[in-house]
């Protein structure tokens, strides 16, 4: 037998928990807008009569209330690749915990007019701050052209005065990976980059040759990839083919990969004949035969370190802040052979 609409279970409302808490409407009202008046013996009680009465709040209506959506819009352009992943994930985390929910807006290809749409669709939902992922700086302009009044916060890979930007020191840790590999005695090292209009590649890319060049050490031109295992492989394959060098750093731990897998195609032995070095330390990376050495990046810290900023709490306010990247050696490298 069907059940009727009026027979359906009602929802919990905030009177219920109130009532479950022992406390007024008014305080679990306080409670859900983060008031700093409640003490937090009467903080942990409400909250736990909504868990008990599985109680979730009508967004909408408090929005009414409020004129605030409790909400924080993304922007991204890479949600398949790790990084820009793992940071979105982080982000939704530390939103949460602030009583916030997040909407993205997923631009498959960064055209000026995916960009306004992407922005629209965030502003549309009344979002209270906008996260930017994108590997692209022209995405960054645009967003600085359209003057949104939103408050914002980017994502960057390289070094700015802008006070809106956190940005990961992406040539610092090329330089760290080029640096371990001279380190080692290679003399001849090639980089595998990424694409050429992604800020995070080049500035990888500059890392690789400004390592080089301080060493004065010879350089040939990076490759330009496309982040892919089978670009590695096949540009492996053309690299080793002539055996002018003992040690590549590719931009990504999946290059990474497929350069070692062009190497025991040739029979050679990693780090024997050839020393391999990546970047980002996706969590594969130290199971990779042998384990990979790369470039750790703090994607995580990242994406909470980006809600603390576009939600300030107490004397915070908008700065820049830098992540460092970190080397992690394993088994993919060592001094080269003599010959």
């Amino acid at each position: 037998m069907a059940t009727t609409r009026a027979e359906q279970p009602r929802s919990p409302s905030i009177r219920d928990v109130a009532r479950v808490a022992g406390v007024s409407h008014q305080t679990v009202s306080r409670v859900l807008n983060n008031s700093d008046a409640i003490r937090a013996e009467t903080r942990d009680r409400v909250l736990a009569a909504m868990e008990e009465l599985q109680y979730r709040p009508n967004r909408a209506a408090r929005a009414l209330v409020t004129s605030r959506t409790r909400t924080i819009g993304v922007l991204t352009a890479q949600r398949s690749h790790y990084g820009p992943t793992v940071t979105l994930q982080a982000i939704e985390d530390a939103a949460v915990l602030r009583g916030y929910s997040v909407t993205t807006a997923n631009i498959a290809v960064p055209t000026d007019e995916a960009v306004r749409d992407g922005l629209g669709h965030l502003l549309d939902q009344d979002v209270e701050g906008i996260i930017v992922i994108a590997p692209q700086q022209r995405v960054f302009d645009l967003i600085e052209e359209l003057g949104v009044r939103t408050p914002y916060v980017t994502l960057r890979s390289s070094i700015n005065e802008d006070p809106t930007a956190l940005w990961v020191d992406q040539m610092e840790g090329a330089r760290l990976a080029t640096a371990h590999l001279l380190d080692l005695g290679h003399e001849y090292v090639r980089h595998i980059a990424g694409p050429q209009d992604w800020i995070e590649a080049d500035a990888r890319m500059q890392g690789f040759l400004r390592e080089m060049s301080d060493r004065d050490m010879p350089v040939q031109p990076p490759i330009l990839g496309d982040w892919t295992a089978d670009f590695g492989y096949h540009a492996g394959r053309e690299l080793l083919r002539w055996r002018d060098c003992t040690a590549v750093f590719c931009s990504n731990d999946a290059m990474a990969l497929g350069v070692m897998h062009a190497a025991r195609s040739y029979g050679l032995d990693v780090p024997g004949d050839l020393s391999v070095v990546g970047y980002d330390d996706i969590p594969e990376a130290k199971h990779f035969w042998p384990p990979l050495t790369t470039v750790q990046v703090d994607f995580e810290e990242l994406g909470r370190r980006s809600v603390d900023i576009l939600l300030p709490s107490g004397e915070d306010t908008l700065r820049p802040i830098d992540i460092v990247p970190q080397l992690v050696v394993r088994g993919s490298t060592s001094a080269p052979r003599r010959r």
